[in-house]
Formats: structure tokens, sequence, C-alpha cells
């Protein structure tokens, strides 16, 4: 039985991986090929599309009483963006965050997290505070929608390189809403899969849906910010790689969270309380001085980092 919970968690993940590659380029293409703005797309269909499985795995969860398993799968996937996925290219090339200007994304972001931290003090959450969540979320939007504006205005804006890569090689119409659809069938597969096999191997082992969620789930759902973390440090773009990370903790906050607590009351394991969370503030607030002093990622710094996360999966288990 153990071994088959372990191989339908490894299906969900690549059922995952594969719908919400597809679902991005299929949803740029759509969108390029209406002449929807490529900032706009960027911002809204590319983030969203990459926090799918997120969003899906928590409302799973959510709706089969298991919400250990998606607040978990958040906080989980937060602290590994910062130590995992920004500590493998930072070890493997380093990251110069000379030229990166993410100052007011990072405020947000460290914004949103002590939000949620105190919403978690006053929970379990409920509709009331998704609700805080996603009307912060549309905040966030709206502002980062006006910089673009002002930008495109000052002529410096620039593609992202999701659309740099569609516009250069556009998909066919045919292809592009093949893709569309194939992604938004195989999330959901994907997730029931990973969601049945973590509670799977939680009962195997013992542990609790929190651990799980911390541990596999939130490695597999941080798998696409990885990847694209190190193509980013491969081509020396640290930008990419910074403000993937910070956007996708934002996204996990404000908007999964958001919607996942509409689906409440989420009742808690108190350890995430008084470990979990501050463990994931702790990682954003090491990032302090690679945003505003602007310190180069080096090696030694992703050797830390690493070995910071290796430390904390010991002690979940």
């Amino acid at each position: 039985m153990m071994l088959g919970d372990f191989l339908f968690a490894v299906a969900g993940l690549v059922i995952l991986l594969l719908a919400g590659d597809m679902l991005v380029r299929g949803a740029v293409a759509v969108s390029l090929r209406l002449g929807i703005p490529a900032l706009i797309v960027s911002l809204t269909i590319v983030a969203f599309g990459t926090s799918a499985p997120e969003l899906l795995i928590a409302v799973k969860a959510a709706l089969e009483g298991a919400p250990g398993l998606a607040l978990g799968n958040v906080i989980g996937s937060n602290t590994a963006n910062i130590l995992l996925v920004l500590g493998v290219p930072a070890l493997l090339t380093g990251l110069d965050t000379s030229n990166c200007d993410t100052r007011s994304s990072y405020v947000q972001m460290i914004a949103a997290s002590l939000i949620f931290i105190v919403l978690l003090f006053m929970g379990p959450l409920d509709v009331w505070h998704g609700v805080i969540l996603l009307i912060l979320l549309c905040a966030m939007l709206a502002r980062a929608m006006m910089d673009a504006q002002s930008a495109r205005r000052q002529g410096a804006m620039a593609l992202s390189e999701e659309v740099a890569e569609a516009e250069a090689s556009p998909l066919p119409v045919w292809r592009a809403v093949l893709y569309l659809v194939l992604g938004l069938m195989g999330l959901p597969l994907g997730a029931d899969l990973l969601v049945d096999a973590a509670q799977g191997l939680a009962r195997d082992f013992g542990v609790s849906d929190e651990v799980i969620g911390l541990t596999l789930v939130a490695i597999g759902t941080s798998l696409p910010e990885l990847a694209t973390t190190v193509m980013a440090a491969l081509r020396r773009q640290a930008d990419v790689a910074l403000g993937n990370v910070i956007g996708s903790n934002l996204l996990n906050i404000l908007a999964i969270m958001g919607v996942t607590s509409l689906f409440g009351p989420l009742i808690f394991d108190d350890k995430l309380l008084y470990v979990d969370i501050w463990v994931m503030l702790a990682a954003s607030l090491l990032l302090i001085p690679f945003v505003f002093a602007r310190w180069k990622l080096s090696r030694p710094v992703g050797v830390a980092f690493l070995m910071a996360y290796g430390v904390y999966m010991v002690s979940l288990f």
C-alpha cells in the first residue's frame, strides 16, 4: 500500500507539472492572439496558471476534510520557495541581485505574511478571513497594473521571458486551445492523485496531514518555481528568479489561502502557529539584505539556505 501511495503521488506531481506548463503556454498564446497586452498576461494568466496546482490541492484538501494539508502546503511552499528554490540556483551559479529592484513587491510579501499570521491566530480560517485576503489580492494586482502602465508610458516595460518566447514562435490557435483544455483537465486530475496519495502516506508513516503538506506536497508544488529560477540563474537573470519567488509567495497567501478559506472553517494543528509559520517568516526575512542592500546570492549563501532547509525537513519528522 505504501508503494502504491508513493507511485500515485509521483504520478500526481508529474501530471500537475505537465498540465501547469500546458495551461501557461496555452493561455499566453491565446491571450497574445487576442491582442491582450503582454504585461497583463504575465501578471495574471501566467502568475495564476503556475499557482493553479497549489490552489487545486488546497481547495480539494479543504473539501475532503484535510485542512492541515492545505495550510501546510502554502506555508511549506513559501518556505521552500526561499530556502530551496533560491538556494539551488545560488549554489549552481550564484545570483547577482545588484540590478534587481524588488523592494515594493518584497514589502508587500512581508506585509501579507504578517497579516496571514494574525489571521491564523484569530482562526480557524473562515469565510471572512478569505474575503480579507482576496481584497488584499485585488489591491496588489491593481497596484501592479498601475505600475505596469506607468512603465509602459515611460517606455521601460520589458516582456517576460514566457511572453517573449511565445511571440518569437507563436503557437497555432488549435494547439494553444488544446494546451488550455489539457491543462485544465490535467490539473484537477493531478491534484486528486496527489492529495489522495499524500493522505495515504500520512497514514502509512503515522504523521499528520500538516507534515505531509509541509514536505512532500510543498516541495512538489514548488518544482515549477525551482525550474524557472534555475533557468533564470543560468541565463544571468536574477530579477526573474527573485521576482518569481516573491510573486509566488504573495499569490500563495492572498489568492490560494483567500479562496481556500471560503470553504472553511479550516481547523489546523497548533504546531503550525508556534513553529512553522515563524520558520516561513524567518525565511522571508532572510531576503532583506539581498533585496535592499542587493547583496549577491552567492554559492556560500546557497549552501546555507539548503542546509537550513534540510535541518527544517529533518525536524518535521
